[in-house]
């Protein structure tokens, strides 16, 4: 007999952005940093990515989809993956889709566990920003849930994003 899927309750607090931050570029962290963005990236390459830093968050919406839904959605020319790199090795990643016209999401943003703590998300959600911004979007968004890393809201709304939106919703955990 099969299990059924273990349901989490959260609650999603949709946020946007209406003009470029106003804020000073910050500085960049310490060490050796580079952000890259990913030109039709494998499969497995960004699993690595998502699953590594969404493995305490319960990210599993694009573990669902097969290597090849994956690759369509990944690879689409209105799909972007920014990779931030520390040292040589991904310290993060972060995901624009902008299928809706004049909207930019980040649909994924985070940073690998060795990164957190050590002054880069500020950093990289800034340039994610004004990434976005250098496109003709008049509006930015972005989600965090309540099963995010706990500074996660704290940080889009230091940059300039404002709340509009309020959702209780489940996960179902595979």
């Amino acid at each position: 007999m099969a299990k059924a899927p273990r349901r989490i309750p959260m609650t999603v607090t949709f946020l946007e952005m209406t003009a470029r931050p106003a804020a000073l570029p910050p500085p960049a962290p310490r060490g050796k940093v580079a952000l890259l963005k990913a030109e039709k990236p494998a499969p497995h390459f960004y699993r690595y990515l998502y699953d590594t830093i969404g493995a305490e968050y319960f990210w599993v919406d694009r573990k669902k989809l097969t290597p090849e839904a994956l690759a369509e959605v990944i690879q689409d020319p209105l799909n972007q993956l920014f990779v931030l790199y520390a040292e040589g090795v991904p310290a993060g990643m972060a995901e624009l889709d902008l299928r809706k016209p004049e909207v930019a999401n980040i649909a994924y943003f985070g940073l690998m566990p060795e990164a957190i703590g050590r002054h880069m998300g500020y950093f990289f959600l800034y340039h994610t920003c004004m990434n976005a911004w250098a496109l003709p979007i008049r509006r930015l968004t972005i989600n965090t849930c309540t099963l995010d890393h706990p500074r996660a809201l704290p940080l889009y709304q230091r940059l300039g994003f404002t709340a509009y939106s309020r959702e209780e919703r489940f996960i179902e955990l595979p």
